[in-house]
Protein backbone atom coordinates (compact mmCIF):
# COMPACT_ATOMS: atom_id res chain seq x y z
CA UNK A 1 0.00 0.00 0.00
CA UNK A 2 1.36 3.38 -1.02
CA UNK A 3 1.67 5.94 1.68
CA UNK A 4 0.83 9.54 0.78
CA UNK A 5 3.85 11.76 1.08
CA UNK A 6 3.51 15.05 2.90
CA UNK A 7 5.50 17.78 1.24
CA UNK A 8 4.62 21.10 2.82
CA UNK A 9 1.79 23.27 3.95
CA UNK A 10 0.38 25.49 1.19
CA UNK A 11 0.09 29.02 2.53
CA UNK A 12 0.00 31.17 -0.60
CA UNK A 13 -3.55 30.34 -1.72
CA UNK A 14 -6.50 32.42 -0.64
CA UNK A 15 -9.36 30.50 0.95
CA UNK A 16 -12.60 30.19 -1.04
CA UNK A 17 -14.47 33.48 -0.94
CA UNK A 18 -18.02 32.09 -1.00
CA UNK A 19 -20.35 32.77 0.58
CA UNK A 20 -20.14 36.53 0.43
CA UNK A 21 -22.42 39.36 -0.60
CA UNK A 22 -21.07 40.69 -3.91
CA UNK A 23 -22.88 44.02 -3.42
CA UNK A 24 -21.62 44.56 0.12
CA UNK A 25 -18.08 43.77 -1.04
CA UNK A 26 -18.16 46.39 -3.82
CA UNK A 27 -17.71 49.84 -2.29
CA UNK A 28 -17.35 51.55 -5.69
CA UNK A 29 -20.66 50.08 -6.89
CA UNK A 30 -22.45 51.08 -3.69
CA UNK A 31 -21.13 54.63 -3.95
CA UNK A 32 -22.04 54.84 -7.66
CA UNK A 33 -25.56 53.60 -6.96
CA UNK A 34 -26.09 56.40 -4.46
CA UNK A 35 -24.34 59.08 -6.53
CA UNK A 36 -26.25 58.24 -9.74
CA UNK A 37 -29.74 58.15 -8.21
CA UNK A 38 -30.26 54.43 -7.74
CA UNK A 39 -30.49 54.42 -3.94
CA UNK A 40 -34.06 53.09 -4.18
CA UNK A 41 -32.65 49.80 -5.45
CA UNK A 42 -30.34 49.06 -2.52
CA UNK A 43 -32.49 46.23 -1.12
CA UNK A 44 -32.82 44.65 -4.56
CA UNK A 45 -29.04 44.98 -5.07
CA UNK A 46 -28.25 43.51 -1.66
CA UNK A 47 -30.53 40.53 -2.33
CA UNK A 48 -28.97 39.88 -5.75
CA UNK A 49 -25.46 40.35 -4.32
CA UNK A 50 -26.14 37.75 -1.65
CA UNK A 51 -27.29 35.19 -4.22
CA UNK A 52 -24.45 36.05 -6.65
CA UNK A 53 -21.86 35.31 -3.98
CA UNK A 54 -23.48 32.13 -2.72
CA UNK A 55 -21.84 28.75 -3.10
CA UNK A 56 -24.95 27.61 -5.03
CA UNK A 57 -24.65 30.36 -7.67
CA UNK A 58 -20.92 29.82 -8.11
CA UNK A 59 -21.40 26.05 -8.48
CA UNK A 60 -24.07 26.62 -11.14
CA UNK A 61 -21.83 29.08 -12.98
CA UNK A 62 -18.90 26.66 -12.99
CA UNK A 63 -21.08 23.76 -14.17
CA UNK A 64 -22.67 25.86 -16.94
CA UNK A 65 -19.22 26.89 -18.21
CA UNK A 66 -17.86 23.35 -18.04
CA UNK A 67 -20.76 21.78 -19.96
CA UNK A 68 -20.89 23.36 -23.40
CA UNK A 69 -24.17 23.71 -25.34
CA UNK A 70 -25.04 20.86 -27.69
CA UNK A 71 -26.58 21.55 -31.09
CA UNK A 72 -29.27 19.02 -32.02
CA UNK A 73 -30.01 19.52 -35.72
CA UNK A 74 -32.31 16.50 -36.16
CA UNK A 75 -34.48 14.30 -33.99
CA UNK A 76 -34.14 10.51 -33.99
CA UNK A 77 -36.47 10.26 -37.00
CA UNK A 78 -34.40 12.61 -39.14
CA UNK A 79 -36.73 15.60 -38.77
CA UNK A 80 -35.00 18.96 -38.64
CA UNK A 81 -35.35 20.47 -35.14
CA UNK A 82 -32.39 22.88 -34.74
CA UNK A 83 -32.42 22.93 -30.95
CA UNK A 84 -29.64 23.84 -28.58
CA UNK A 85 -29.43 21.78 -25.42
CA UNK A 86 -28.09 23.81 -22.51
CA UNK A 87 -26.93 22.56 -19.15
CA UNK A 88 -29.61 22.90 -16.42
CA UNK A 89 -27.26 25.23 -14.54
CA UNK A 90 -27.31 27.62 -17.49
CA UNK A 91 -31.10 27.72 -17.23
CA UNK A 92 -30.86 28.22 -13.44
CA UNK A 93 -28.55 31.22 -13.87
CA UNK A 94 -30.66 32.80 -16.60
CA UNK A 95 -33.84 32.24 -14.58
CA UNK A 96 -32.32 34.15 -11.64
CA UNK A 97 -31.45 37.10 -13.92
CA UNK A 98 -34.94 37.19 -15.45
CA UNK A 99 -36.76 36.91 -12.13
CA UNK A 100 -34.65 39.79 -10.80
CA UNK A 101 -35.68 41.85 -13.87
CA UNK A 102 -32.11 42.51 -14.98
CA UNK A 103 -33.42 42.33 -18.54
CA UNK A 104 -36.39 44.67 -18.02
CA UNK A 105 -36.45 46.70 -14.80
CA UNK A 106 -36.48 50.24 -16.31
CA UNK A 107 -39.08 49.23 -18.90
CA UNK A 108 -41.40 47.60 -16.34
CA UNK A 109 -40.96 50.24 -13.63
CA UNK A 110 -39.60 53.48 -15.14
CA UNK A 111 -38.80 55.14 -11.82
CA UNK A 112 -35.92 57.62 -11.48
CA UNK A 113 -32.69 55.65 -11.18
CA UNK A 114 -34.15 52.44 -12.65
CA UNK A 115 -31.50 52.24 -15.39
CA UNK A 116 -28.78 52.72 -12.78
CA UNK A 117 -30.20 49.94 -10.62
CA UNK A 118 -30.49 47.65 -13.66
CA UNK A 119 -26.87 48.35 -14.58
CA UNK A 120 -25.80 47.58 -11.01
CA UNK A 121 -27.77 44.33 -11.02
CA UNK A 122 -26.08 43.45 -14.32
CA UNK A 123 -22.65 44.02 -12.76
CA UNK A 124 -23.54 41.89 -9.73
CA UNK A 125 -25.01 38.95 -11.60
CA UNK A 126 -22.17 38.97 -14.15
CA UNK A 127 -19.84 38.06 -11.29
CA UNK A 128 -21.82 34.89 -10.66
CA UNK A 129 -21.36 33.84 -14.28
CA UNK A 130 -21.35 36.01 -17.35
CA UNK A 131 -22.50 33.38 -19.84
CA UNK A 132 -26.19 34.22 -19.54
CA UNK A 133 -25.71 37.98 -19.64
CA UNK A 134 -25.72 38.22 -23.45
CA UNK A 135 -29.44 37.36 -23.83
CA UNK A 136 -30.19 39.47 -20.75
CA UNK A 137 -28.44 42.47 -22.30
CA UNK A 138 -29.91 41.88 -25.76
CA UNK A 139 -33.44 41.73 -24.33
CA UNK A 140 -32.94 44.97 -22.39
CA UNK A 141 -31.53 46.71 -25.47
CA UNK A 142 -34.28 45.46 -27.81
CA UNK A 143 -37.05 47.48 -26.17
CA UNK A 144 -36.08 50.97 -27.47
CA UNK A 145 -35.63 49.52 -30.96
CA UNK A 146 -39.04 47.82 -30.81
CA UNK A 147 -40.66 51.08 -29.77
CA UNK A 148 -39.82 52.46 -33.20
CA UNK A 149 -42.66 50.27 -34.48
CA UNK A 150 -45.80 50.54 -32.34
CA UNK A 151 -47.30 47.33 -33.70
CA UNK A 152 -44.19 45.26 -32.95
CA UNK A 153 -43.81 46.89 -29.55
CA UNK A 154 -47.43 46.11 -28.64
CA UNK A 155 -46.89 42.45 -29.49
CA UNK A 156 -43.39 41.87 -28.13
CA UNK A 157 -42.69 44.31 -25.31
CA UNK A 158 -45.02 42.58 -22.81
CA UNK A 159 -43.33 39.25 -23.58
CA UNK A 160 -39.79 40.59 -23.42
CA UNK A 161 -40.30 42.49 -20.17
CA UNK A 162 -42.11 39.70 -18.32
CA UNK A 163 -40.17 38.58 -15.24
CA UNK A 164 -41.05 34.93 -15.80
CA UNK A 165 -38.45 32.64 -17.36
CA UNK A 166 -41.13 30.15 -18.39
CA UNK A 167 -43.71 32.59 -19.79
CA UNK A 168 -41.60 35.42 -21.17
CA UNK A 169 -39.41 35.80 -24.24
CA UNK A 170 -35.80 36.77 -24.78
CA UNK A 171 -34.25 38.72 -27.62
CA UNK A 172 -31.16 37.43 -29.32
CA UNK A 173 -28.93 37.94 -32.26
CA UNK A 174 -28.25 35.63 -35.16
CA UNK A 175 -25.45 36.19 -37.58
CA UNK A 176 -22.86 34.46 -39.64
CA UNK A 177 -19.34 35.72 -39.51
CA UNK A 178 -16.45 34.58 -41.65
CA UNK A 179 -13.81 35.70 -39.20
CA UNK A 180 -15.46 34.41 -36.02
CA UNK A 181 -16.49 36.30 -32.92
CA UNK A 182 -13.12 37.36 -31.57
CA UNK A 183 -13.06 40.65 -33.49
CA UNK A 184 -16.57 42.06 -33.30
CA UNK A 185 -15.44 45.33 -34.89
CA UNK A 186 -14.69 43.46 -38.12
CA UNK A 187 -18.27 42.18 -38.48
CA UNK A 188 -20.51 43.66 -41.14
CA UNK A 189 -24.26 43.31 -41.42
CA UNK A 190 -26.59 43.53 -44.39
CA UNK A 191 -30.37 43.32 -44.24
CA UNK A 192 -32.32 42.64 -47.40
CA UNK A 193 -36.10 43.13 -47.70
CA UNK A 194 -38.15 39.98 -48.16
CA UNK A 195 -41.54 41.71 -48.34
CA UNK A 196 -44.24 42.92 -45.97
CA UNK A 197 -41.72 45.08 -44.11
CA UNK A 198 -39.63 42.08 -43.04
CA UNK A 199 -35.90 41.76 -43.63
Amino acid sequence: MLKSASTHEVTNQAPPIAPYNVFEADLALREALEREGGVGGVDRMRDTGELAGSAEALEHAERAERNEPILRTHDRYGNRIDEVELDPSWHWSLRQAIEREIHSLPWRDPQPGAHVVRAGLFVLWSQAGSGVMCPVSMTYAAIPALRENAELAAEWEPRLTRNSYDEGALAGMAMTEKQGGSDVRANTTRAEPVGDGAY
